[in-house]
Order: C-alpha cells, then sequence, then structure tokens
C-alpha cells in the first residue's frame, strides 16, 4: 500500500461513494480483459526489499526520513516504521543476465544508502526481524509521518472494536502478548519480488507462486526471534498475519477471510477472480475518494493494497493504454545479504516458470490445502520442515529442494533465455546454502544457542558479516 492519502479520518458517505467506485472499475479491470488489452510480452522482473536503521549498538533508530532525504534517491521509500525503509528497483528483462544487473543496481544503491545512514549515526541492515527490537519501540511514536500508515491504525483498530491486537506464536519457545495498535507489523521487513505476466498464463503462474511458496519461505527464512523468543524459522509470517488481523466481515458481505494470509484457493482466470474477491469479501479499510478518472483504477489498487495474500495480484492500469498484470510474491524474508536476496530471486522466478513448463496438471496434483500447509510447515520449521509434493509425496523439504526444485528452477531459467553461467552462479548459491541448512534463520538460531541471549550483539555480528558481502551459509559463528 504505497500510496500517500490525503485524509485520515472517514464517514459513511466516504465508504458508499468508495464502494460505488470500487465496484465500477473492477468491472472495467473485466472489460479489459475480456477486450485483450493486456498485451503478451517477454516477462519483466523486479523487486522491492525492506530494510532495518539500526545505530552502532545494534538497537533500532527512528531516522528513515532524515536517511532518505540524504540519500535523495527515489528508489528509497518509507516504511511504516521510522526505522524501516525500503529500495526498490526498476522492471528488468528476465532473459539475458537479469540477477547480475540486478545484484549491481542493489549495490550501487545500497552502499548510496550507507553513506547516507551513515551521516545520521546509523547504518542500514537486512533482516526479517531485527532481534533487538523490543515491544517499546513498536510505538506509534515510532510510525513514520505519512498520512496513510496514521489512517491504516485507526481503521484496523476500528475493525477491531478497538480491542488491542492480540499476538500468540509458538515455536520453540511461546510468546503471547497485546499490543494496542498495529506497529507490531513493522517488525516484520520483507523481499517483495515482482512479475509481469500476461493474461494468458496469469493464472498458471500465481499458481506455480502458491505451489513453490514452501520452499521458498524454508529456503529464504530469516526470523526466528521475536523479543528474545526463539520461535518460527520466519516468525515474519504468524507476526504479519495477526499484526493487522480484523473482525470478520458482516452486512451482507461473503467473508470472512484473513486480511494477511495463503489466500483462499488458486487462481482460475487472469487473477480477475482476486479482485472480486477483494470487492465482496473484504471490508473497504481506506476510503480515500481519488480524483482520478475510472481508466487509473485508482480505487482498486488502494483497496488491493490493504489486502495482504502472501501471494498477491497486482494491476498497473496505465490509463487503460498499455495495462500490465503483476504477482507479488511476498513469502520471504529480506537478506541476509544483496547476494541472499538475487539468488532468492533467481530461484523463485526459474521455479515458477520450471512448474510452468513441466507441471501442467500442477493444481491437480498438488492441492490447494496441501500447497498451504507445506507453507505453514516451512515457515515454522525452515529447510527441516516434511512437506507433501506432487502426487502426495512426503518427505523433507532440504531433499525436496536439492532433488528436484532446483534441477526445475534451472530448466525454467533455460527457458526463459537466462545466460548459462548466470544461471549457475546464482542458484550454485542456493544449493550451497540448503546443502549445508544455513540459512539466516539457522544462523541466528546457532549463535543464540552459542553465545547466549544477547540480542545486540547478534545484531552486530550480523552487520560485521553482511559488510563483507559473503551470502549467509558461508558465515561463521
Amino acid at each position: 500500500m504505497g500510496q500517500e492519502i490525503d485524509e485520515t479520518h472517514f464517514t459513511p458517505e466516504h465508504f458508499h461513494r468508495f464502494s460505488r467506485r470500487l465496484k465500477e472499475e473492477t468491472a472495467l479491470l473485466k472489460q479489459w480483459l475480456q477486450e485483450g488489452r493486456f498485451r503478451d510480452e517477454p516477462a519483466r522482473i523486479g523487486l522491492e526489499l525492506e530494510a532495518w536503521l539500526v545505530d552502532d549498538q545494534g538497537l533500532p533508530t527512528p531516522r528513515n526520513e532524515e536517511v532518505i532525504r540524504q540519500c535523495n534517491d527515489p528508489h528509497l521509500e518509507t516504511e511504516l516504521a521510522r526505522y524501516n525503509l525500503e529500495l526498490n528497483t526498476d522492471p528488468v528483462a528476465l532473459p539475458g543476465r537479469p540477477f547480475s544487473e540486478l545484484a549491481g543496481v542493489l549495490e550501487q544503491r545500497w552502499a548510496r544508502l550507507r553513506e547516507a545512514a551513515r551521516g545520521q549515526q546509523c547504518q542500514p541492515t537486512l533482516v526479517g526481524i531485527l532481534p533487538s527490537v523490543r515491544e517499546a519501540d513498536l510505538s506509534v511514536a515510532a510510525m513514520s509521518g505519512l498520512k496513510r500508515y496514521q489512517a491504516l491504525n485507526e481503521q484496523v483498530l476500528a475493525l477491531r472494536n478497538r480491542r488491542p491486537i492480540h499476538l500468540d506464536i509458538r515455536g520453540e519457545e511461546h510468546i503471547t502478548l497485546d499490543h494496542p495498535d498495529v506497529m507490531l507489523e513493522s517488525a516484520a521487513t520483507s523481499l517483495q519480488l515482482h512479475l509481469q505476466v500476461s493474461p494468458g498464463n496469469a493464472h498458471r503462474l500465481f499458481n506455480a507462486a502458491v505451489a513453490a511458496s514452501a520452499a521458498t519461505v524454508g529456503t529464504a527464512a530469516n526470523s526466528p526471534l521475536l523479543f528474545d523468543h526463539l520461535l518460527w524459522a520466519e516468525t515474519r509470517i504468524p507476526l504479519f498475519e495477526q499484526a493487522v488481523a480484523v473482525t470478520p466481515l458482516h452486512g451482507g458481505h461473503a467473508g470472512p477471510l484473513a486480511r494477511v494470509g495463503f489466500g483462499s484457493g488458486y487462481a482460475r482466470d487472469a487473477l480477475y477472480g482476486w479482485f472480486v474477491e477483494n470487492r465482496q469479501h473484504f471490508p473497504v479499510l481506506l476510503p480515500v475518494l481519488q480524483d482520478a478518472p475510472p481508466e487509473d483504477l485508482a480505487h482498486l489498487r488502494l483497496h488491493n493494497g490493504t489486502i495482504w495474500r502472501w501471494n498477491r495480484p497486482l494491476v498497473e492500469p496505465h490509463g487503460g493504454h498499455d495495462p500490465h498484470l503483476r504477482i507479488e510474491h511476498r513469502v520471504m524474508a529480506a537478506g541476509p545479504t544483496l547476494a541472499d536476496v538475487v539468488a532468492n530471486a533467481a530461484f523463485f522466478y526459474g521455479l515458477v516458470h520450471g512448474l510452468l513448463l513441466k507441471e501442467p496438471e500442477l493444481e491437480g496434483r498438488l492441492p490447494f490445502v496441501t500447497a498451504e500447509a507445506n507453507f505453514y510447515s516451512a515457515a515454522r520449521h525452515g529447510l527441516d520442515a516434511t512437506v507433501t509434493w506432487l502426487g502426495q509425496r512426503q518427505g523433507p523439504l532440504r531433499e525436496l529442494i536439492l532433488e528436484e526444485l532446483l534441477p526445475l528452477a534451472r530448466v525454467g531459467l533455460e527457458h526463459q533465455d537466462v545466460a548459462g553461467d548466470e544461471i549457475r552462479h546464482w542458484l550454485g548459491l542456493i544449493r550451497e546454502r540448503v546443502t549445508s541448512g544455513r540459512t539466516g534463520a539457522a544462523w541466528q538460531r546457532a549463535w543464540w544457542h552459542r553465545h547466549g541471549p544477547n540480542a545486540p550483539a547478534l545484531v552486530q555480528a550480523m552487520l560485521r558479516h553482511q559488510q563483507t558481502g559473503e551470502p549467509v551459509h558461508r558465515w561463521a559463528l
């Protein structure tokens, strides 16, 4: 939900008019799809990478606006909390050497970000949940200044009838607490991968992303700690799901569905069904009326931005002249290094295209409920998860990745005309990580058991390793 808004207080008339515009724009999207307005183009990819700002003690530092202003880079944006920010890339074509191109861009922008942060006595770091963040840090006093964040907090609490957010996560240890606002969400930072798709294969690539989610969340797990509790390998998943949980819909709608979650099933059309589901099953959260023509789909996009499926459909309307569809894969944690981030991207893009190419009966061979169970098992246990794959074969996630999914990802990238040395390098990093079992989460957990529960010291150790650029499976304890 990256759009800024002008209002933070809304009347029933706002909701009524917004819902009317949303219905109109949803119908317009259907019309565009029926008319063939969306062109078939070569695959294009891009990413959003969320980061933390920390001081020399490894504690969160709320200075994102100052750092962004000093960096003066339009690819940097604020996030919900003032100790987070987001680094974006422009789209690149998948054929050729896309991952080396992304790596080069990220390294240049990261270097500028580090320099700007140094001027504000802090530094950026990549992790799914900062181990040293304390619940006291997660207050509205640390909220970024944009109105959309204030309105989000107010409307989520309104839908909850002002009840506090209840957090209850059971992993290696158990944590339960009540929090008065949505700022728990800001503790979760992610890598969001974007894939432009054509209407003809959009639903199949979306379903491939759903099926791949267990492998990607397990491979990229980097969030084992929250408030000094060892929880899931990717604690960011239950944290985010619970941080914006709202009461079920009422009043004639067909709900309830979780506002953050794995979704309600596989896609059955060119992603249009998700926008229908958005309108029918989810209450409008931010009824900001836009001074824009229907062709901008402004209300449809704003509403979609307040529904956080782990695989989310996106539409870029371009005024209806050259619209395109995208899939946003949201399951991976940020970090631990830029090399890990780009390797994660290569694995995801290769795997979904490999599944598209080699598994035409994917949805029948892997029921959605099985893909969902796999996802949460991998989020909880990482590479040690037991998953059920095509044909109801059960086994360790690590073996599945090494024996089947990495070869499938290689085939997918080859079919997209990615250079051979590019494939070998980036998928090679994934193979080394999975073989060793040393994900970001596994490294943090091992450090914690060896050195004891000292979160600031853990963050300082992470920073030292991150500055070498070496991927996480090569880090010493």
